[in-house]
């Protein structure tokens, strides 16, 4: 690829002859590349951003091995507006999931712990009603096994379909997040793109280590409702998980072929510490 982008002509007459599905534009360097050069991670070759990926291409990525829980799990009953319903199949059908969040007790090499995994094609990981009343189950369950916790956060925020309901989720989750903490045990998060709205602002930003992965949008409100709100253009990495970073809210940014290794020895050294 790279041998190729030195001639422009080249390049030109092998980008021209490749359809479209073909080629992967990065959202933050705006290189192009050919999918095969993402590689089963999932990683911007050009700049090494982390590409939004399935839930459960995550599990296979991090884990050595995965049991789910609350599979079954969707949105109650009483949530009947047609519109709301026929987004909720797509997703599923998308996602293979029927929340926007997969948990289960997950193992890397000889060691336990459980896990949140919030999907971004599931209705932008956004936070529902079941999304809370799962990802509290799996806090309490971790409690009650006394386990550690990883969350990978990946939300537009509080599901505006489910009103007042999507944001008591952000008090449910975090008073089972409390309850684990009390309970002297570790939470890990790590920050995909894009972490925003009231997931950052609760259980996102709530751990007792922050990970991030490679150039991650974190934030709470949206860039033009801050530029619109003190009258400044913002800087192009505004809210990129290194500049929040800088700022002292994640304590690293990794690679995403480091997040399994990185979580072991984190978890190693919890163990050994209690």
């Amino acid at each position: 690829m790279n041998q190729i982008k030195q001639d422009p002509d080249v390049f030109k007459k092998r980008m021209d002859n490749i359809p479209d599905h073909l080629l992967v534009k990065c959202p933050y360097c705006h290189e192009v590349s050919f999918r095969e050069d993402i590689g089963p991670e999932h990683v911007c070759p050009k700049c090494g951003f982390a590409f939004r990926i399935l839930a459960k291409r995550r599990v296979k990525l991090t884990f050595d091995d995965f049991e789910e829980m609350d599979a079954e799990l969707t949105i109650p009953d009483r949530y009947t507006n047609k519109k709301y319903r026929e987004k909720i199949a797509k997703a599923e059908k998308l996602t293979g999931l029927k929340e926007s969040v997969l948990t289960g007790k997950a193992k890397i090499k000889d060691l336990s712990f459980y896990t949140g995994i919030m999907d971004p094609y599931f209705i932008m990981g956004s936070l529902g009603s079941a999304t809370g009343e799962k990802i509290a189950r799996m806090f309490n369950k971790a409690t009650a096994d006394k386990l550690p916790v990883v969350m990978f956060t990946a939300s537009g925020g509080a599901r505006m379909q489910e009103g007042i309901d999507s944001l008591m989720q952000m008090a449910k989750i975090s008073s089972a997040v409390a309850k684990h903490d009390q309970a002297g045990l570790l939470y890990i998060v790590v920050l995909c793109d894009p972490t925003t709205g009231g997931v950052t602002a609760s259980f996102a930003m709530q751990g007792d280590i922050i990970l991030a992965e490679k150039h991650a949008l974190v934030g709470f409100a949206g860039r033009r409702v801050i530029e619109q709100t003190i009258h400044q253009k913002l800087p192009a990495n505004f809210q990129r998980a290194e500049t929040v970073e800088e700022h002292g809210f994640i304590d690293a940014v990794i690679a995403r072929k480091e997040v399994k290794p990185t979580l072991y020895k984190l978890i190693k050294l919890h163990q050994k510490e209690f």
